[in-house]
C-alpha cells in the first residue's frame, strides 16, 4: 500500500455481533476480523457481503487470543477463508505452519505477539518470520518506556526487511507507534478496544492523519506524565489542520528527561511541550538553551524547540498565565490592576512557581503556601516571595490553585477548605474538567473566576506562533480543548 492504512479490529462472542460489528466500521480502511471465541462460528458468512479488505484472525490462548481448541481446527478455519476470499489471514509465528494457497489471491501475515516485554531477538524474530514466508509481517510488543518504543525502531529498522511489516508497540508508551505508524515503517496500523493501547479508528483517522502522514510530515510532542487527560494533541493537531501544516502532535509519556530526549532524537521530533514532572531539568542538559528570560530566571520550562542539533528552551506558562486575566478579572483587582494587590499562590511545584514569579513581576504582593511547608519556605526563597501557615485563612486579592487536585477522573478532590479563604479573583490552573469544584464554591461566594482552559489555551497559541511562524487559530484550540474535556467527562 502506498499510503499507511487503520485496520479496526472487531471482536465478538456471536455471528450476529460479528457481522454488525463488521458492518459499523466506516471510518477504517481495513476490518479485522477475529473468530476466536465466536459462537456458531460460519467463515463464509463472516466474509461474505463484507465492504471493506478483510484481514481473518482466529488467535489462540497462548498467543492472547480465546481459541482453546487444536491446531487442526484452526487449519480447518483459514482453510475455510481462503475458500471464502479473505483478503489477508493472520498466522503466529509461533504456529509454525503456514496454509498451503499457491494461485489465490489470500495472502498471508505472520505476526509475533509479546505481552510481557520489548524483547532483545527483534531482528532475529523478524528474519524468521520472513524466512517462513509472510506477504506481510507483523510485529506487536510491550512497550513500558519510551527507549523500548526506542528500540523497537531501531530493530525493525536493523531487519532490513523487503517485506511490507505492521509495527505495534503495545501499551501508553508504544502508541506513538499507531500515531506516526510511518516512522516505523509501517505499512498498516490497528485501531479499536482489542487490544492494549488501541485507539478509537476516528482519532488516528482526524487526530493524528494516518493516512496522511508521510516521512517528510513534522512531528511534535508533549512530554511528561500522565498524558491520558492532556488536551494538548487535541489542541495542536485541531491548530495544525486548519492551517494546512504538515505536521502532526503525539503524546510521549515519560518520568525521566533522558528518556524524552531519546525519543525526541529516534523519532526526529521538532518541537516539545513539556509538562509535570519534566518541566525542570532540562537546563542542565548540554545540548539546551534558555531562550527567554522566564526561563532562565525559573528554571523551569514548557517549550523546546529543535534548531540545528540542539534545543532552544522557554516558558510560555507565564505569557499563558496572564492571559487568563480577561475584562471582569482585571476589574475586580481594583485600579492599578495588579499592582500592590496580595495573591496567595497554592503548591510550590513548577505551575505554582511560575505564577507566583509572573504576578510578582507584575507588582503584586505574593505569598505561597502548601501542605508540605518545607517546600513552600524553598520555593519563596528562591522567588524572592512570602510564606502563609497551612491551611491559609483570611481575605487575598487573588487566589491562585497551583496542583493538580481536582483534575479529572479525581473532580471532587479538594486541597482546601473554601469556606475559610475570602478572594476577589479566584484562578484555577486545573483545566479538566473546566469548571471545577473549586471555582463553583468561589463563584457561589460572589468572586470573579478563572479556569485553566484560557492559560492552556493561551500557552499553546505561543508554542505553535514559535514553531511554526504563523499565529494560531484560538478558537480552534479552545473548541478542541472543550470537545477533549467534555467528551473524557463523558466517559
Amino acid at each position: 500500500m502506498d499510503r499507511t492504512a487503520i485496520v479496526e479490529t472487531v471482536t465478538a462472542d456471536s455471528m450476529a455481533e460479528l457481522i454488525d460489528r463488521r458492518d459499523q466500521v466506516i471510518d477504517a480502511d481495513m476490518v479485522e476480523l477475529r473468530l476466536d471465541g465466536v459462537r456458531g462460528l460460519d467463515v463464509a458468512a463472516a466474509l461474505q457481503a463484507r465492504k471493506r479488505p478483510t484481514i481473518v484472525t482466529c488467535r489462540p490462548v497462548w498467543e492472547g487470543g480465546r481459541w482453546e481448541g487444536d491446531e487442526a481446527g484452526r487449519r480447518r478455519i483459514f482453510a475455510e477463508a481462503v475458500s471464502a476470499g479473505a483478503d489477508y489471514i493472520d498466522i503466529e509465528r509461533r504456529a509454525g505452519w503456514l496454509p498451503d494457497i499457491r494461485g489465490n489471491k489470500t495472502r498471508i501475515v505472520i505476526s509475533d505477539h509479546d505481552f510481557t516485554a520489548t524483547p532483545t531477538d527483534i531482528v532475529e524474530r523478524l528474519r524468521q518470520m520472513r524466512r517462513a514466508g509472510g506477504d506481510v509481517l507483523k510485529l506487536a510488543v510491550t512497550t513500558s518506556t519510551l527507549p523500548d518504543v526506542c528500540r523497537l525502531k531501531a530493530a525493525v529498522a536493523a531487519a532490513r526487511l523487503d517485506v511490507p511489516i505492521a509495527v505495534i508497540g503495545m501499551g501508553e508508551c508504544g502508541q506513538v507507534t499507531r500515531m506516526v505508524p510511518s516512522r516505523f515503517g509501517s505499512c498498516w496500523t490497528y485501531a479499536g478496544t482489542a487490544a492494549p493501547g488501541q485507539l478509537p479508528t476516528r482519532r488516528l483517522r482526524d487526530w493524528y492523519r494516518v493516512g496522511d502522514v508521510s516521512e517528510t510530515t513534522m512531528v511534535y510532542g508533549v512530554a511528561g506524565l500522565p498524558l491520558a487527560h492532556s488536551a494538548s494533541p487535541a489542541m495542536h493537531n485541531a491548530a495544525l489542520r486548519a492551517a494546512g501544516i504538515d505536521a502532526v502532535y503525539v503524546p510521549l509519556p515519560a518520568g525521566s528527561v533522558g528518556d524524552v530526549a531519546s525519543a525526541a532524537a529516534a523519532l526526529e521530533v521538532c518541537g516539545l511541550s513539556v509538562t509535570a514532572p519534566l518541566k525542570t531539568g532540562w537546563l542542565s542538559r548540554p545540548d539546551v538553551d534558555a531562550d527567554d528570560e522566564p526561563a532562565r530566571q525559573l528554571g523551569v520550562i514548557n517549550t523546546l524547540k529543535r534548531a540545528e542539533g540542539r534545543w532552544a528552551a522557554r516558558n510560555f506558562d507565564v505569557a499563558g498565565f496572564i492571559d487568563g486575566f480577561n475584562g471582569p478579572a482585571r476589574r475586580s483587582l481594583g485600579e492599578g490592576g495588579f499592582q500592590g494587590r496580595r495573591a496567595l499562590v497554592i503548591g510550590t511545584g513548577g505551575a505554582a512557581q511560575m505564577a507566583a514569579w509572573a504576578l510578582s513581576q507584575c507588582g503584586m504582593s505574593v505569598s505561597i503556601t502548601a501542605r508540605r511547608m518545607e517546600a513552600a519556605g524553598e520555593a519563596a526563597q528562591r522567588l524572592g516571595v512570602t510564606t502563609v501557615a497551612w491551611p491559609p485563612t483570611g481575605a487575598w486579592d487573588l487566589l491562585v490553585h497551583a496542583t493538580p487536585v481536582g483534575t479529572w477522573p479525581q473532580v471532587d478532590a479538594k486541597v482546601l477548605s473554601p469556606e475559610a479563604l475570602e478572594a476577589r479573583v479566584v484562578y484555577d490552573m486545573v483545566y479538566n474538567p473546566e469548571e471545577t469544584t473549586l471555582l463553583t464554591a468561589f463563584r457561589s461566594r460572589g468572586a470573579v473566576t478563572i479556569g485553566g482552559l484560557e492559560m492552556l489555551v493561551g500557552q499553546a497559541a505561543r508554542q505553535f506562533e514559535w514553531w511554526h511562524g504563523r499565529p494560531a487559530d484560538r478558537q480552534v484550540m479552545r473548541d478542541a480543548a472543550r470537545a477533549f474535556v467534555g467528551e473524557m467527562t463523558r466517559s
